[in-house]
């Protein structure tokens, strides 16, 4: 079992920068890969970005490739999406979650298990 705790989401104006959290509990957590997924009002759940268990693979969509960036540290069980040069379209409820397989790809059904989200609002 793994549980995901999201925090440092808020308010920023466009061109400002974030850094998101996803804290782990659960002590094979190493073992899982960790993907970052946003639902804005309206719309799908999508990838945003992810990460494998070992941390040598990162995968993003291309709409937030070179802005975002996402890492982990397994001695803190804990990933990170850093956003900068934010935009009204990032705004979102933004999600981690951990895939089993340890791959951390874009494909939403590899991934077990969510955390509760943190709002990320991006004004002009």
């Amino acid at each position: 079992q793994v549980q995901l705790v999201e925090s440092g989401g808020g308010l920023v104006q466009a061109g400002g920068s974030l850094r998101l959290s996803c804290a782990a509990s659960g002590r094979t957590f190493s073992n899982y890969g960790v993907g970052w997924f946003r639902q804005a009002p309206g719309k799908e759940r999508e990838f945003v970005a992810g990460i494998n268990w070992t941390g040598d693979m990162t995968y993003y969509v291309d709409s937030v490739k070179g802005r975002f960036t996402i890492s982990r540290d397994n001695a803190k069980n804990t990933v990170y999406l850093q956003m900068n040069s934010l935009k009204r379209e990032d705004t979102a409820v933004y999600y981690c979650a951990a895939d089993r397989t340890g791959l951390g790809n874009s494909l939403r059904t590899r991934y077990e298990y969510w955390g509760q989200g943190t709002q990320v609002t991006v004004s002009s």
